[in-house]
């Protein structure tokens, strides 16, 4: 099920609507049901809409399709992303959380994945200075990401930023 993968500029500016509910995901409210509820619906809503429409709303998401570290399972997740030249970008956030998304584990033991449907390899960015800039960008795209990043860093994790590349 292969869909075309609109294309996200970090650098284009955020209308109102989407910066209201990027202040409102970064609430403890929002974080609780993002983690109790949209985590589960989101795969099921971006799949039976072609992409077209998730929990996220305004926000840049698409289905990552990953292979299950040790059962090799197919396993389907929402994640926010954007562009980065031809590569797409996303971020292992988990909201701040102290362990890394399932999802991350997944990709780092298969790195070939499906993203909106389309082949991609995954590769974890590690040199600081290219994390440093696509920071920059992600804050553009979805604000809350400084937030996760202080609420990671509290629990000694370091949010892995990932490129996929097609």
């Amino acid at each position: 099920m292969a869909t075309r993968l609109k294309y996200v500029d970090p650098n284009r500016p955020r209308g109102a609507l989407s910066r209201a509910y990027a202040r409102f995901s970064g609430t403890r409210l929002a974080r609780f049901i993002s983690a109790k509820v949209v985590w589960k619906l989101d795969p099921y809503l971006l799949r039976a809409t072609g992409g077209r429409f998730g929990m996220g709303l305004v926000l840049p998401t698409a289905l990552l399709e990953t292979r299950g570290a040790r059962t090799g399972a197919l396993r389907r997740n929402a994640v926010i992303y954007f562009h980065d030249g031809d590569r797409v970008t996303i971020v292992a956030s988990k909201a701040g959380h102290e362990r890394h998304p399932a999802w991350f584990h997944n990709l780092r033991a298969h790195p070939d994945v499906r993203f909106a449907g389309i082949p991609m390899r995954a590769t974890v960015v590690e040199d600081e200075a290219e994390r440093e800039r696509l920071w920059t960008l992600a804050d553009r795209v979805f604000a809350p990401f400084a937030a996760y990043r202080r609420d990671a860093a509290k629990a000694n994790r370091t949010i892995p930023i990932v490129q996929l590349t097609a």
